[in-house]
């Protein structure tokens, strides 16, 4: 079981900070990378739709690659859809919110924490219920930020107008005093850099990509799920853009060579 891979879905481009995050916390271990891109956006469909998705590309995952675990490394698919094909498939599924929540509250010292993510995932309120569930006291100021994935898809990581945006939408949580930010959406890391300029040194970042692969380590240690495999990833999208392995270069720091087409609908 140790050679099987860990299969790794988005609704798009942004998951693979979290399959580099798992790459790089678990350099032995296989991935095989889904992005839903045909289907972009998720965060305008019902939770309806979005638990279909998530049942179609898991099934893709289990019939054709044999996967060990499930990454749902979608902040809205993760939102409405994980519990529900957690109790479908008899695998590890783990999402990007509980990890995420869970350092937010290790990290914060005055109990006042921001998140800021998609529209889609700031209007489900699951990190202010996750971070409720273990921090019952915690003060959660979410702000949606739909700027900010254009940008990084752009590549404008960094600049004047880069910052203004973040300074337009840090600006509410910075005056509730938070001392913890959650990147709420897996584009997100890639704007590290700006985010922590502008909501300075006291405030503490929390990259759910990367609480994610730690969590993801944890959990198959704990289930007992052999690791150390062959290395590597896989890539498979519902619909190839000419730009798609551009964007990936910037998502994961190195170019692809090979990305195949999957019709999801059929599973």
């Amino acid at each position: 079981m140790k050679h099987l891979p860990i299969g790794v879905f988005d609704s798009g481009l942004g998951g693979l900070t979290v399959a580099k995050a798992i790459q790089k916390e678990m350099p032995g271990e296989k991935l095989v990378y889904f992005g839903d891109t045909a289907r972009i956006p998720y965060g305008t469909k019902s939770p309806e739709t979005i638990v279909r998705y998530a049942r179609q590309i898991i099934r893709f995952f289990r019939k054709e690659k044999k996967v060990k675990c499930v990454v749902v490394a979608c902040n809205t698919s993760s939102a409405w859809a994980l519990e529900t094909v957690r109790g479908e498939f008899p695998i590890p599924i783990l999402g990007v919110i509980e990890p995420g929540a869970y350092a937010a509250v290790s990290a914060t010292r005055n109990g006042r924490i921001g998140v800021i993510g998609t529209e889609g995932t700031i209007a489900s309120g699951a990190y202010v219920r996750a971070i409720h569930k273990i921090f019952p006291k915690a003060r959660v100021y979410s702000k949606a930020c739909p700027l900010f994935v254009p940008l990084v898809e752009e590549g404008k990581l960094t600049g004047s107008v880069t910052e203004a945006v973040a300074s337009e939408y840090l600006r509410p949580l910075l005056k509730a005093k938070i001392d913890t930010l959650v990147l709420g959406c897996t584009h997100y890391p890639l704007l590290k850099k700006t985010l922590a300029k502008v909501a300075g040194k006291k405030v503490r970042i929390v990259d759910s990509a990367e609480e994610t692969a730690r969590s993801l380590h944890h959990n198959l240690a704990m289930h007992g799920v052999p690791m150390n495999g062959q290395g590597g990833c896989a890539y498979f999208v519902s619909d190839l853009s000419r730009k798609f392995k551009e964007q990936a270069q910037r998502f994961l720091g190195r170019g692809i060579s090979k990305v195949d087409k999957v019709f999801i609908e059929k599973y």
